[in-house]
Formats: C-alpha cells, structure tokens, sequence
C-alpha cells in the first residue's frame, strides 16, 4: 500500500519527491510504490456564498434578508482549481492508498487547506501530519520521520475553521447592511467590511483625527555654547524643578511654554558669564536585539529598504521555499528551542562571505551556548524564530539578498557580547540658576555591533557625542566661560502617520503601540490577525481604496470616514474596537491548543453579527442625530442638516454628499458652493476606473431625473462654447485670446467667422492654482516664470515652469539644490555612469519608442541616435530566471506585445508563460485565458 502526500503548492511537491528518494512524475503527480506526492494551489475548497445557499432568497441585497446566518457552512471547489480538485479526489478515493499526510505549510491556513479539501471529498483515509520548520533535505526527513497523528491536530483544525467562518458571518453580513444603509442602490459602492480589516481601519483613521486635530503650541528652547580649556561643547536649557505635566505629551524638560521666562534666561547669558562646571560618568550596554518573527522582520524591512510588509513575506516565503535558506517564516515567535544548538552551530559554520568573520568568531570564542533570551520552549509554540539554514546561499536577486543579510546578521548578533559604552552627563550652571545639560557619549567596546561594521562610533554619527575632557586648568570647580546662547522658537507636532512599519506594531498590540520588548511579547496573543495575514490585510484596505500610500505614510481615504463614522453611528464597536478583535485572536489562539471551545467561539461570533445588523437595520438619521449648520439652503431658505453623509435642505430638495468622486468636501467649500451655486475648480477627484486624480468644478443644478429636486454635478470643463468665453487678454500682434473656461485657460484665434481653439493649460494643476499671468506668459514668451509649490502624485511638494507645446504644456524642472549634510556643506552627489554600449549590438527599430533597439551582455535598450544616442528604455535579459528570445524582443519595441513566452518562473517558484506588453514606458506581463 502507499501513502498520498498533499502539499500546499507544486512548488514543494517537487522538492518532497526529490528528498524522499527521487520519485518519479507520472502525469499531474509524482509516484512510485511507496509515495504517490500531490499538491494543491493553495486554496481548492471554499465556503459556499450565500447565493450558493439559496440563490433566490440570497442572489439580491436586502436588508430584509439579514443576518444569514448558515446552520452548517456548505463548502464548493474554487472555480479556478477545479481541475486540481478533480485531481486530488481521485487520488484520495484510490484503492491501493492506506494513509493521505497532510504536507501543507506548517500553520493555520495549511490545516485550513487540507481540511476544507478533505471535507469536500468525503475522504476517509486515516491522516498524518508532516509538520515542516525548514524546506532543507534534513528538515524534510525529519518531519517525515517524526509523523504527528491527525487526531493531534484537531485544535488547530478547529481554530481554522472558526477564523474562517466568522470571517464570512461578520464579512458578508457586515459588508451587505452597511452596503444597503450606506449606498442603497447605487451600483458599484460596496461598504466591505471585515472582523480584521476594519479594526485596522479604525487604528489609521484614529491617528488621522490626532492629527486634524490637532492644535500646535509654542515653546521655546535655549542652547549655548561653552568654552573651556581642552574645545567647546554645546548644552541645553533644562528647567529647574522639572516635573511632567499631567495629560500633556508634549510636556518635556527642555521646553519653556512662556517667552518672557524664555527671554529672561536668554538676557542671563549675555555678556559671556562663566558657568560652574559638573559631570558624572557612567557605563551602559546594550544587548543584541533579538531573533526576527514575522511582524519584526517586515517592520524593519519597511523602515530600512520601504518594502511593503506582504513584499518582505514574499522574499521570506522564496528564502524558505524556493532557495531553502531561512526557516518557516510565518511566525510569531522570537526564541529557539532548547535543543537547537546544534542545529544553529552548523548554520553558522555555513555561513559564507562578509558574514563568515563574525559566525566564526561566535563559535571560536564558545558564545554560542544555552541562554534563555534565545533558547527558550516556553516561548515557542508550533514555529520558532527565523534563523538561517544550513544550505548554501545561491542565485539571489537584490531584494532577496537584502532581506537574509537581515536575518543572518541578526542571526549571528545575539550570540555576541552587549555593545559597551561610556556616557557622560555635564551640567553647566550659569549665575547658580540656569543650568544646561550636554550628553557625551563614547563607544568603549562595539561587541555586537561590529557585526554591523561598528568597531567605534564615527564623530559625525548622531551617536557619538565624544565631549572635550575637563582639565586642571578649568579650575576647581571647573568653569566654563559662555560663548553664545541661542533662543529657538519651535511648535508641538501633531503624531506623524502610520508606516506599515508602525501599523503593523500596533497590529500587533491591538491598537496600542508598546516599544517595551517583554510587554510586547506579552500583548502578542492579543493582536489584530496574525504574523501571516497582516500584511495582506494591510493590502486588502489599499486595493478597496480605504486606505492610500503617501510615499511611506498611511492615509485613510475620504470612503474610510465615510464607514467609520457610520459604524460609530450604529455603534458598531465589534467593527471599530481593536481589542475585540485581539480578544477573538486570542480565544483563536487558545483553541489552537485545546484550551477553547470551538461552540462557544461561534455563538460569541453570531451574537455579534446579529447585533451589527440590527443596529445597522434600524439605525435612522433624523434632527436628533444631526447637526444644524449656517449653511443657508437656497430651496427653503432654512439652515441645512449635517448628516452622516451629508449636507441636506430641511425641505429635502438639496443633498450635497460629503464625498464625491472620492474627495471629501470641507464644509467651508460645501458652504461656498451653496451660496455662489458653484466652486472650483478643485483638485484630488479619483476617477474609480483609474484610480487618477482630477480637477474639476461643481454646480448645483436642477435633477432631470427628479423632477422639483436639485443635484451636484462635477463640471469636468470640457463642455463649453468656445465663442461665449469671455476674453481676460488679447494678443495685440494676433489677435488671438486668452479665456477662462471652467477647468482651463483658453487660448482662442479666428477662423474666418468662428473660433477655434488653439492652446489650453489648467486652471489648478497638481493642487497648485495657475495665475492667468503665468498663461500670457506661455503664450508670449512660451514659458512661465519658475511656478513653487506643485504637489506631485506622490505628496511631495516640487517647483517647475510651464512651457507651451503646441496646443498643449509641459514641464521643465530647475535645477536641484544640491543636499546639505550636517556641516552644513553641500554634498556631492555622484553622477549616474550611463551604460557603455560601445560594445552592444544593434538589432533592429523601435517604432513605437522612435529609436534604435541595442543588445548588451545583460540587458536590451532603445537608443535615439539623434539625441547624443540617449537612453529611453532599458529591458533586462533575464525576467523571471528567463531569458528573453531576441526575436520577442524585437517584436515588443516594434509592436507593443510579444508571443506568449514560455518558461517564467514565479517568485514562489510556479512555472507560468505570459506575453510581454509595454504599458506607459514600461513592461508588464499579460496572462492568457486560464
């Protein structure tokens, strides 16, 4: 008889038929007269929707359809996996199989995968679970001499099942009644909501309030600067009799709230007084940071490189997987088990390069030895922190370099010795009052910081603050002499936004961000979802729109608020409360080791979602929950009401919404729009279709659908007529003129009676409004005057001139100022050195690019020739471990799309083919029809 293995993907079916003694492949699978080694695609089997359950009860949105609540959940196959599902069926009902092993990923999804699927096919083969740490020969053979019993894995099983419903319950429920109350039947807006998501959510729209919010206050700082024998160093004004306000943050012992005290300090160091000298010294270490899980990894992924967390679990998983060189990454674990020093030795005897050093001095001076902070069962559970492996490190691309740099140095780091440091705190007392603090502070021995390449702390590093000794000649007591004081003026800042780096620390926390490495751990079981799902959470809300990336900030979108002061409404605090949903990970948690019933879960989950629905049902909006404004509406002449969602006449023939077109209207523009009957034009509308923001003016105008009632349309300033524009300046050479039109300035001239148009540029582009001078100015001289303050795509803020290109504009950029560092000098940047292509060869025409088409050793490029031969596309030679065929190659620069390629190889190590199709100067796949 023969044992049916299932993996979680083809990837490592693969590799399990070549360690377990290369068996061969036999169509879709791989078999011999001991194993026959399948996979899934990830997911095979889903839940049933609740049109699946009941197609005419279900199929259409209705309030009164809600809850659905299932009295047994209906699994289906995926539509997509079909075939691998059929698959896997068979295999499961053959004859000559006596045991299936679950090989899925060692984690809850993996159990999830497998349970699902042997649900649905009705399996009654007894099950075996082969539990994988590493992806290595060895760590194969050991999970699969080491079987764990089905039965063992029940709590886990269990804890799957739960995550998976309650996720649909509260999803589909929660999503459809806010949907209909938010929306009714507008088609294409869906309120999704989720038992993680929105409490995510809610974390990154709490900060954005802080942040509106907030209201700066001035302070004042004073430093000086004082002389004595051996240089000068600089101190700080620190307040005598310092104790921290109660409820203020922002409350510090530097800071003086009042100016005239600030000023008298300042008048107190005029006239170079000496200062009465003391300092105290004082030894610090510092031990190496601990182990990577998961959440650490991405965050320090994000701050360092600025990958998103769900890119660093990618690199992870292709570590893992695909080059077998890290352990099973998705955990939440930052210890080692007890018995794993053996295991670490080898891994550090691999370790080669610049690395190896550092590895071998940890063996050499026997640092690597039982220490509970990194040997610790207690603080392991199913995984254990990310550790290198012993296999060899091959063929990595840049990213995947970055990210095991990362795990092996911090790998080899906490085995050495704490970093030492000398700290000194001088105190310089003018007139016996006022007394200023410096801070030196003096690397004495790098320990395991040089694994970082810190053997002592450079003199313009931010750490190293070395002062300048203190001499006999200074006297007894040692006097400084004051050389300048300085008065600065400063304000509080609001909190800075989330990061992913920062989000997923306060997933972590459930909402409360803990820098205390113990209490952190501790709040750990309490977090929003788990190491494996943050980031795709965190994805999730950026592709629903609820959430967008500002360069490396997290903001929420104008549809967040819109949910979130809806659900704050209904008082819906099971949506909106992160330790509710920390609470659920942790009950989650527990079951997964059999200390929390499964039943008692799901009736908290349903109870929850009934209470969600009846609130969202029966909420109404009415005088008692709005707010009257002094907006003046023109229908009836009243004030209007402030809504949820926004601002309504009181004879309800006016609704101007609080978001249009995905931007949030300001009251104060809402208030102006009423009263003139239009505004703009404004930027920062989204098109849906395209995610592209966009200019345009509104106009209160009457509904043609409903008759007696009035609307808000966008006015997009492409509809007008040219001839009834009223000219703001006329060429006096030409005649030609120039008009506002209601998005764009208008350059018109005569056609023998009519008019055509012959220029335009916009009235507001990148948030930054155009002053007509600056369009005469592209009109007569054809370029404005340098224009400051443009605010690209981006969020960051830019200064250009305009230049007229025919009927249409374009940019031209001043030179950059060149980057200062901390001595206030320029520094130099260094030049880009193009690419030599000397000793390219040229292999054909670009049409499309309008250039010559050059083939190097490792890329190809288009070149104009008639430009000094400048580079305006670069193709790499290899793409996805393939190389590229010169002659789709050709066909791209030629025609816009090659043939379908074969022989792509995804990041998790799936073959695909695809076609190569430019796309705004640059190239992305196109997949065919599965």
């Amino acid at each position: 008889m023969k044992s049916l293995v299932i993996a979680e993907k083809p990837s490592v079916a693969a590799d399990l038929a070549r360690v377990l003694g290369k068996v061969p492949k036999k169509g879709e699978h791989y078999e011999n007269d001991e194993w026959v080694i399948s996979s899934a695609v990830g997911h095979v089997v889903e839940l049933e929707m609740p049109e699946d359950i009941d197609k005419k009860k279900y199929g259409f949105w209705r309030l009164e359809m809600l809850p659905i609540i299932p009295e047994k959940f209906g699994l289906k196959p995926i539509e997509a996996s079909k075939d691998r599902f059929t698959q896997l069926k068979k295999l499961l009902a053959r004859k000559d199989v006596d045991q299936v092993i679950n090989a899925c990923d060692a984690g809850r999804e993996g159990e999830l995968i497998f349970t699902y699927l042997y649900q649905l096919t009705k399996a009654k083969l007894p099950v075996k679970r082969a539990w994988m740490q590493t992806m290595t020969p060895g760590g194969i053979l050991e999970a699969f001499k080491n079987l764990r019993d089905g039965a063992q894995m029940a709590g886990l099983a269990d804890a799957a099942r739960c995550r998976s419903e309650s996720d649909w319950l509260i999803g589909i429920n929660g999503t459809r009644a806010l949907t209909k109350r938010m929306f009714g039947s507008r088609a294409g807006n869906v309120a999704s909501v989720g038992r993680v998501q929105t409490p995510t959510l809610a974390i990154v729209y709490a900060r954005e309030q802080e942040i509106r919010n907030f209201k700066p206050r001035a302070y004042w700082r004073i430093t000086a600067k004082f002389e004595i024998t051996k240089g000068s160093y600089e101190g700080v004004y620190q307040r005598a009799n310092f104790k921290k306000a109660e409820n203020d943050d922002h409350d510090r012992i530097d800071r003086i709230w009042e100016k005239a005290f600030a000023e008298a300090v300042l008048a107190a160091c005029q006239g170079h007084p000496p200062a009465t000298v003391s300092e105290e010294k004082k030894a610090s270490s510092q031990a190496a940071p601990r182990l990577y899980d998961l959440t650490t990894l991405q965050r320090e992924a994000n701050n360092r490189y600025g990958f998103p967390a769900r890119r660093t679990l990618q690199i992870a998983q292709a570590l893992y997987e695909r080059h077998k060189m890290i352990t099973y990454p998705r955990t939440d674990s930052r210890a080692l088990p007890e018995d794993y020093i053996p295991t670490c030795r080898e891994a550090l005897t691999n370790l080669s390069g610049g690395l190896a050093p550092h590895a071998k001095k940890v063996l050499d001076e026997g640092w690597l030895r039982p220490n509970k902070r990194i040997f610790n069962n207690a603080q392991i559970s199913d995984h254990f922190a990310i550790i290198p492996t012993a296999h060899e490190a091959m063929h990595l691309d840049e990213s995947e370099a970055k990210v095991f740099d990362m795990i092996a140095r911090r790998f080899i780091a906490v085995f050495y010795p704490a970093a030492e440091f000398d700290i000194t705190t001088r105190l310089s007392v003018i007139k016996e009052q006022y007394t200023f603090k410096t801070e030196g502070k003096v690397l004495t021995f790098p320990g395991w910081l040089a694994v970082y390449g810190k053997t002592m702390l450079d003199d313009d590093s931010p750490d190293s603050k070395a002062l300048p000794a203190l001499d006999a000649a200074d006297g007894q007591p040692p006097t400084a002499k004051t050389i300048e004081a300085i008065l600065h003026a400063e304000t509080t800042k609001p909190p800075p936004r989330y990061t992913e780096a920062t989000l997923l620390s306060a997933m972590e926390g459930a909402g409360k961000l803990v820098d205390d490495e113990e209490l952190a751990e501790a709040m750990k079981e309490r977090g929003l979802g788990t190491p494996a799902t943050r980031a795709d959470t965190i994805d999730g809300l950026i592709n629903q729109k609820y959430m967008e990336r500002m360069q490396r900030e997290l903001a929420p979108t104008p549809k967040a608020e819109s949910l979130l002061q809806f659900l704050g409404a209904v008082k819906a605090d099971a949506l909106t409360t992160p330790d509710m949903t920390g609470e659920w990970e942790y009950k989650l948690r527990q079951m997964e080791h059999g200390k929390f019933p499964r039943d008692k879960f799901m009736a908290e989950i349903v109870e929850v979602t009934k209470g969600i629905v009846d609130r969202t049902k029966h909420f109404e909006e009415d005088e008692s929950n709005s707010r009257v404004t002094d907006i003046i509406s023109p229908t009836d002449g009243k004030p209007m009401l402030e809504t949820l969602r926004g601002y309504k006449s009181r004879d309800g023939v006016l609704t101007v919404y609080k978001v249009m077109t995905g931007r949030k209207l300001e009251e104060s523009e809402v208030r102006q729009l009423v009263n003139a009957g239009e505004i703009g034009p404004l930027d920062g509308f989204v098109s849906p279709r395209t995610g592209n923001r966009f200019p345009a003016k509104l106009r209160i105008v009457d509904n043609l659908k409903k008759e007696g009632q009035r609307r808000v349309e966008l006015d997009f300033g492409n509809k007008f007529e040219l001839a009834e524009l009223t000219p703001f300046w006329t060429d006096p050479k030409t005649g030609a003129e120039l008009c506002e039109a209601p998005t764009s300035y208008v350059l018109r001239e005569r056609e023998g009676d009519a008019w055509k148009q012959t220029f335009s540029v916009g009235r507001l582009m990148c948030q930054k409004p155009i002053p007509r001078e600056a369009a005469i100015q592209m009109v007569t001289q054809g370029k404005s005057d340098l224009i400051q303050g443009f605010i690209s795509k981006k969020g960051r803020p830019f200064d250009a001139f305009l230049l007229r290109a025919g009927p249409k504009i374009s940019w031209e950029f001043p030179p950059r100022k060149p980057r200062v560092g901390k001595d206030g000098k320029p520094i130099e940047r260094k030049a880009k050195v193009p690419p030599d292509l000397s000793k390219g060869i040229v292999i054909g025409e670009s049409k499309l690019l309008k250039g010559e088409i050059v083939q190097t050793d490792d890329a190809y490029y288009v070149r104009k020739p008639d430009q000094e031969g400048r580079i305006v596309f670069t193709l790499k030679r290899h793409l996805c471990q393939k190389e590229l065929p010169t002659e789709e190659v050709r066909e791209l620069f030629e025609n816009g799309r090659t043939n379908l390629i074969e022989g792509f190889i995804s990041k998790r190590g799936s073959a695909f083919s695809a076609y190569l199709v430019l796309k705004k100067n640059k190239t992305e796949f196109e997949f065919p029809p599965r």
